[in-house]
């Protein structure tokens, strides 16, 4: 099986050969500059490349971003830019860009993925994530009540975007699933409510998710923290896929699973593990068995594998998870 049959067989809950080989989230800038003293050729400096180097299986990420040249930037960060209509009205000209450089230099990709030589994905802004960046982090949780019109033009216009993007995307690239970063979960649980969550998030899922399924895209939600409480809400709008489940966060996917048997997960492996061996290791990879074998599940990091590993320990993780993904894909 190539990439891209592998992985749609696994998300279709198919028998595999073994499970997909990713790092979704790759590496921090301070691990490869580590790993360029311990090893690695001072010349891989492309994540792609280096993903071919480690023998993962490989993916291409584009981000497809609302802001566009000239937007102002916040004076700190989690600081906002908009705070009324007025200034939204201001911001205005600067969002919402047509990209079509960016869509011309994914053709060649799409070229790679329909021989079946990479998966290709694409990011977007989901409508917690865009609003956040426009007024702040804390100002946000307040324009919830302070400013629910302003929210949802905000999150109309995304939605706009994003449509307008995808048939853009098209000619030269249709991904093969596309991820939309909303981190609106912390560790004890999401940052809204399921009444917010209906009133402002769902309408803009309901929209984009049937063109999404036209176009044989999955689409998955990005977000950091315990993201259980949300799985249920997201599936009533179509969206059954979630990255990365982390486990510091107390992440169950058995739990998850049992939630919704349609579930689709890439991660879930705990990183805090990497540090301490072989063995702990092997552990958490056991602890992740039981779920591989349920399908609909890629093993992975659960972030950015952080400096404080090793090359040779991430290496002892490759020759895991190559082990691991064929163990997992057997009934």
């Amino acid at each position: 099986m190539n990439h891209i049959e592998r992985f749609r067989a696994v998300m279709e809950f198919k028998p595999v050969d073994r499970l997909p080989r990713w790092e979704w989230a790759t590496w921090w800038d301070q691990t490869i500059k580590r790993w360029w003293g311990e090893g690695l050729p001072n010349e891989l400096t492309d994540t792609f490349d280096i993903e071919v180097y480690f023998g993962l299986d490989p993916i291409k990420q584009f981000w497809i971003s609302p802001r566009g040249k000239g937007l102002p930037n916040p004076e700190v960060h989690g600081a906002g830019i908009v705070a009324s209509t007025e200034e939204y009205e201001r911001v205005l000209p600067h969002l919402f860009p047509n990209h079509d450089e960016l869509y011309l230099s994914m053709q060649p990709w799409g070229e790679r993925q329909a021989r079946g030589e990479a998966v290709i994905w694409a990011t977007y802004d989901g409508f917690f994530w865009f609003p956040r960046t426009l007024f702040g982090i804390e100002p946000h949780m307040y324009a919830f009540y302070d400013h629910p019109e302003l929210m949802h033009r905000m999150c109309q216009g995304q939605t706009d975007f994003i449509l307008r993007s995808l048939e853009q995307m098209a000619p030269y690239c249709v991904p093969t699933f596309i991820t939309m970063a909303e981190d609106m979960s912390y560790n004890h649980g999401p940052m809204l409510s399921k009444e917010l969550f209906d009133e402002f998030i769902a309408p803009y899922y309901r929209q984009i998710v049937p063109v999404l399924e036209q176009m044989n895209i999955i689409p998955i939600i990005d977000s950091d923290g315990d993201i259980t409480r949300m799985v249920p809400w997201f599936a009533e709008v179509g969206v059954h896929g979630f990255l990365p489940l982390e486990r510091q966060a107390g992440v169950d996917g058995m739990q998850l699973r049992q939630m919704d048997p349609r579930l689709l997960i890439i991660g879930h492996f705990d990183k805090m593990t990497m540090p301490l061996g072989r063995e702990a290791m092997r552990a958490e990879f056991e602890r992740l068995l039981p779920l591989m074998r349920t399908g609909g599940y890629i093993p992975g990091v659960d972030h950015q594998t952080p400096p404080g590993v090793s090359l040779e320990q991430y290496r002892i993780y490759l020759e895991l998870l190559n082990e691991y993904t064929v163990l997992g894909a057997q009934a």
